[in-house]
């Protein structure tokens, strides 16, 4: 029998320790999620924490169909695209990003590279980026993502595909103007 399954069935007998093992079983998978799709680290948690209230809200109505994880991410999905619906852009005071990046205890080609594919992401349309997020830093398979994101496993193919040219493009774009070759495609 599924763990999850029996983990519902004792958060919905009110049983408190299957409340904090389900958090402790998914919390840092779902604040990853978040935190690809939140500039700010407090947001992430914010709406990872809201994401689980959410869940536990709804949980006498929720029906186990073994897809726990995808019905998490899909809450947060939900909120993320609520919280930038709300703000478009929060300002990020430079001497907070200095101090973030000075505290790092990673090399700084670490720090840049991490940045770069940042930047890269956010260039990507909403829809394609949700599915890079899900295939690449959260791990999910294919046809996961096609359930979360309630579209064909064939458009989740299509878009997989469509991200990888598109990052490309723009990753060797920046390579270029880092290397003092910038091109341009007029």
């Amino acid at each position: 029998m599924d763990s999850d399954f029996l983990l519902i069935r004792r958060m919905k007998q009110g049983e408190e320790t299957a409340f904090d093992l389900f958090v402790h079983k998914y919390y840092k998978e779902v604040l990853t999620y978040c935190g690809y799709h939140c500039p700010d680290k407090e947001y992430a948690e914010d709406i990872t924490q809201e994401t689980f209230v959410r869940f536990f809200t709804k949980l006498s109505n929720y029906h186990f169909k073994g897809k726990t994880k995808n019905y998490l991410y899909t809450i947060a999905g939900n909120l993320c695209k609520d919280y930038f619906k709300k703000i478009k852009e929060i300002p990020v005071k430079e001497s907070e990003l200095s101090s973030k990046i000075e505290s790092a205890k990673r090399p700084m080609e670490d720090v840049l590279n991490k940045l770069t594919i940042e930047w890269a992401l956010k260039q990507l349309p909403d829809e394609i980026r949700e599915v890079v997020i899900l295939y690449y830093f959260q791990e999910l398979k294919l046809t996961e993502i096609a359930d979360i994101l309630q579209i064909s496993l064939p458009l989740v193919k299509y878009r997989l595909k469509q991200a990888k040219k598109q990052l490309e493009k723009l990753l060797r774009k920046e390579e270029n103007y880092e290397s003092g070759r910038t091109t341009y495609d007029l």
